[in-house]
């Protein structure tokens, strides 16, 4: 057998086979707990590097959007330097992002090195992953590695809170990044039990397919974040970012009469269960990401919790989700997907519903328990249902191409989620301040208009604490005042971004009744050469 030959679970040690199921599943702990790490971080990166919150989360929403933009051309990449040397790259991309973490003296390093080549490294190594999994394993050794791989990002994302919680806590979060890398290389120094998977496919790149891939999503997400940051030129970008999507519809059909290799296949698109199931997933996330990009900061800027605290508050929802994937799986295999899908946004919306009124009322985070189990396990109910629906009627043949399309969507979703939860927060906030300090009878006029011109330009979610820091030159009735302005602020802030999920979840609703009216697809095998419409 050939280095570059695929190997089967009978040429295999069992040993070796174990050990090599194990890598990737460390790797894929890794990918799925890096943005946890950073989100109970928050206030501590903000405070370690004297930059703003708003700037952490477009950080975090930028490397989302990243992984989702590249993630079908690093596909097409793996598919031509070969799926082991993508696989290897995308490791090396994030401990690259990883080590920038533990180094970083700004918000600028965590940009370029932690949000955009982290970001192009997750997009390497999903579809890699995928395409090696399935030419190193066989039969029920490669379900098993599947399964695996699966219960890591689920326990990634369950732990992810608690354990950067404790990390950053009790350590720092530079440690907890600094831990990443070192499973980086665990990872690494088993590649030689990987064997490559070669690729007999076309090999031309749709190169105008990519770029308009890229800004398509990216110009939309990019808008958000510089509108959020009070930058120029919003609306050119988001133009640009619908345009870049309608164009690339457009040249993929194009393409596709012309008998030309495309960027994705947009015969995909004439599955309903595939456009309603990317469709569901795309909400899913746009939900989570609002979700977790709102709660962290209530928890650390409102509530002025450690991460520890942070993480423990939101252990509720991580773990009920994936007590509930776990369950869902097992116990509702006969239900039809669409019924499980329609619980499940029914679920999200109920319990973001039920925690929106609660958020300026709750003093400490347990009070947030009871809507977080509701939502997490709607969530939970949707992780164990969504990818198996939306794949069902693809056939073997392009299913890797089909996964890749709805991890893009996932991810796209899950990045526009962050940035709009968090623009939509702080445009809120600064006009609440504003309004606030203008009605206010204790601030004379012109600190109002300089309260007011302040929060125009750099409207930022800050702790009382920190803000009472800042304001130690006032006389004692300004400051009082400011700060009470801020603590009735905050809360109205962080209900409208918890709106942002909230009609995610709505949406979401809506479409599984679409779901429930067509036939669902029985899986499709590898003699299958059609889709279903």
């Amino acid at each position: 057998m050939t280095e570059g030959s695929p190997t089967g679970g009978s040429e295999t040690p069992e040993g070796k086979q174990g050990l090599l199921a194990l890598l990737l599943s460390m790797a894929m702990f890794v990918l799925v707990v890096d943005t946890s790490l950073m989100n109970v971080s928050i206030s501590y990166v903000v405070r370690d590097l004297d930059t703003t919150v708003s700037g952490v989360q477009a950080a975090i929403a930028l490397e989302a959007l990243v992984s989702a933009a590249f993630i079908l051309i690093g596909s097409k990449v793996g598919d031509l330097i070969g799926r082991k040397r993508a696989y290897v790259l995308g490791l090396l991309g994030y401990a690259i992002g990883a080590s920038a973490m533990v180094l970083a003296q700004n918000l600028t390093a965590i940009i370029i090195f932690w949000a955009i080549l982290g970001g192009i490294g997750a997009s390497l190594l999903l579809p890699a992953m995928q395409s090696l999994i399935h030419g190193n394993f066989e039969g029920a050794a490669q379900k098993k590695v599947y399964a695996l791989v699966g219960a890591a990002a689920a326990i990634a994302a369950a732990v992810g809170p608690l354990l950067g919680g404790f990390i950053t806590t009790y350590l720092s979060w530079r440690v907890a990044f600094g831990l990443e890398v070192v499973i980086i290389a665990v990872v690494l120094s088993g590649i030689k039990l990987v064997k490559d998977v070669p690729y007999t496919g076309v090999r031309s790149i749709d190169t105008v397919g990519a770029i308009l891939s890229v800004l398509g999503m990216g110009g939309i997400v990019l808008g958000i974040l510089v509108w959020q940051e009070g930058g120029e030129a919003v609306g050119a970008l988001l133009a640009t970012g619908a345009i870049g999507l309608a164009g690339l519809a457009y040249w993929l059909v194009r393409r596709k009469r012309q008998g030309k290799p495309t960027l994705l296949d947009p015969e995909l698109f004439k599955s309903k269960v595939f456009r309603l199931g990317i469709t569901a997933q795309m909400l899913q996330q746009i939900a989570l990401g609002g979700t977790m990009i709102a709660l962290p900061i209530y928890l650390q800027m409102v509530l002025e919790y450690n991460a520890m605290q942070a993480g423990l508050s939101l252990a509720p929802l991580s773990l009920s989700m994936f007590a509930v994937a776990l369950l869902a799986g097992k116990k509702l295999a006969g239900r039809r997907a669409s019924s499980v899908v329609r619980w499940g946004f029914l679920l999200l919306t109920l319990g973001i519903a039920i925690l929106i009124p609660i958020v300026p009322r709750a003093e400490f985070g347990w009070g947030l328990v009871v809507p977080l189990i509701i939502a997490g396990s709607g969530l939970g109910l949707l992780v164990s249902q969504l990818n198996n629906y939306t794949l069902a009627p693809i056939s073997e043949e392009r299913v890797s191409e089909a996964a890749g399309t709805n991890s893009a969507g996932g991810s796209f979703g899950l990045s526009f989620g962050l940035a709009f939860a968090g623009a939509i927060m702080l445009a809120t906030l600064s006009f609440a301040f504003t309004q606030m300090a203008e009605s206010s009878d204790v601030l004379p006029p012109a600190e109002q208009q300089q309260v007011a011109q302040v929060l125009e330009d750099d409207a930022e979610v800050m702790s009382n604490t920190a803000l009472d820091a800042q304001l130690v030159d006032q006389p004692p009735d300004i400051k009082a005042e400011i700060i009470r302005i801020n603590t009735d602020a905050r809360p109205l802030a962080l209900q409208v971004a918890l709106l942002v999920p909230l009609i995610a979840g709505l949406l979401g609703l809506l479409n599984s009744f679409r779901m429930a009216r067509i036939p669902e697809a029985p899986p499709a095998n590898s003699g299958a050469g059609q889709m279903l419409d």
